[in-house]
């Protein structure tokens, strides 16, 4: 088929563009400008065309568009108007998936790790919402087999439509509100749907909603982080953060990455694992893991000073990976830790401002960029007055130079961060910042 993509510039849509390629499809795509991604889907051979035009539609069997896409389109009337089928990315999911043996892994936070992880475990394909460093990329094809491991998504609902034999659920925290309408009772009926469809279910029993489910789910793996996971402790190995954890009765598992939420998005991946696989084999196929990109990536490493670059951009999200940065700068011997932070859209910053006020406290600095609007029109947020407890810098941009950070304001370099552990937290263009990428 000739299969076209609107959006092929997002992680998730990208992800099933490789995909249908390594299947022998021919792709095209679009999306409103480059990025790092486009030039790789074109490196592959896949036409991508910038930005969105009528043009790139022409005999395609099938559009398939991502969620954020608006109707008025101009390739979604072009396609319509030529009689092409157009598919949204959560109804495309039906055919994509539909004879493949899908371990789908959901949840508000830890979806990409925890589906990198079964990646590094079992052998089959894999579509994550971020690139794995054990493989270089978001997508891996597997034709030897019929096994998919997916990162669902529920911020469109399309995880429901995943067909999955296994569900691994982390957690079931509100999240992507806008799409359920504010509706609580939509959003957790939606997560309801998707475990029920799955044969086999493995599920995070210390989850508020969750938890709920026990006496309906009598048949699903429950996970008791609190009483199924103990003896963590950090450690270095080859200067690499790994998490040591005892698992039930398998005994100890050592994971890439620092801290307790690690060791549970590894323990539901074993869990999930070991309906079809030995616990020694999944134990030594966990050390395949490498961690992934933009989630406690370690961009920059000298004797005194170290530049993470992590994507988290929730308060759940930050903050558990902020407990791990104070770890490892423990284990470093650094005694000071300076946190970058770019607020990603305005109604998520303004929904949990209370929570993002108390992420970062330990951080000897706090410094603040403009929001990352992702299209939301510009709201007003008093960034000096909430987080003026904070040893406060508010800047426009990050420069990077060697493993140094230059912060800008008004064209002008304020300050320069050169030693201890420097991390930048956000979902926006701050990864490219850090990294010094234009």
């Amino acid at each position: 088929m000739k299969i076209h993509f609107i959006g092929i510039g997002g992680i998730g849509i990208s992800g099933l563009a490789q995909y249908m390629h390594y299947k022998g499809h021919e792709i095209s795509g679009s999306d409103i400008k480059d990025s790092v991604i486009t030039k790789k889907l074109r490196d592959m051979g896949i036409k991508v065309s910038v930005p969105h035009s009528a043009k790139a539609i022409s005999d395609q069997d099938l559009v398939i568009h991502s969620a954020i896409i608006r109707p008025d389109n101009p390739e979604i009337v072009a396609a319509k108007a030529k009689g092409i089928e157009v598919l949204a990315r959560r109804e495309a999911l039906l055919k994509i998936l539909n004879d493949k043996k899908v371990f789908s892994v959901a949840g508000a936070h830890g979806k990409s790790t925890t589906t990198a992880i079964l990646t590094a475990i079992m052998e089959g394909s894999a579509i994550i919402g971020a690139e794995s460093k054990a493989f270089g990329s978001n997508v891996r094809y597997d034709e030897t087999n019929d096994l998919m491991i997916f990162e669902a998504d529920e911020s469109d609902g399309s995880f429901i439509n995943s067909n999955p034999h296994c569900c691994i659920v982390i957690n079931a925290e509100p999240e992507h509100m806008e799409y359920y309408d504010y509706n609580y009772d939509r959003f957790y009926e939606s997560y309801k749907t998707f475990i029920k469809i799955a044969p086999c279910k493995v599920l995070n029993a210390e989850d508020p909603f969750l938890a709920t489910l026990k006496d309906e789910f009598t048949d699903a793996h429950w996970l008791y982080p609190s009483e199924d996971i103990t003896n963590i402790e950090f450690v270095l190995i080859n200067d690499e953060p790994h998490t040591r954890f005892t698992l039930k009765d398998f005994g100890s598992f050592d994971v890439w990455g620092f801290g307790k939420h690690i060791a549970i998005d590894a323990s539901l991946a074993i869990l999930a694992a070991n309906e079809s696989m030995d616990i020694e084999t999944i134990r030594e196929k966990l050390l395949n893991f490498k961690g992934i990109k933009k989630r406690f990536d370690i961009v920059g490493s000298q004797s005194d000073s170290v530049i993470i670059d992590d994507y988290g951009h929730h308060p759940t999200e930050i903050r558990a990976t902020f407990q791990s940065v104070k770890e490892y700068a423990q284990l470093k011997g650094f005694d000071k830790i300076t946190a970058i932070w770019q607020p990603h859209k305005y109604s998520r910053t303004i929904d949990n401002l209370d929570e993002f006020i108390k992420c970062f406290e330990g951080a000897e600095e706090l410094i603040i960029l403009p929001v990352w609007a992702a299209g939301e029109t510009p709201r007003d947020i008093d960034f000096a007055e909430k987080f003026k407890h904070y040893n406060l810098t508010l800047a426009d941009k990050l420069q990077r130079a060697d493993n140094k950070i230059t912060i800008v304001k008004n064209q002008e370099e304020l300050k320069t961060i050169d030693s201890g552990l420097i991390i930048g937290f956000g979902a926006g263009d701050i990864t490219y910042q850090i990294r010094g990428i234009a």
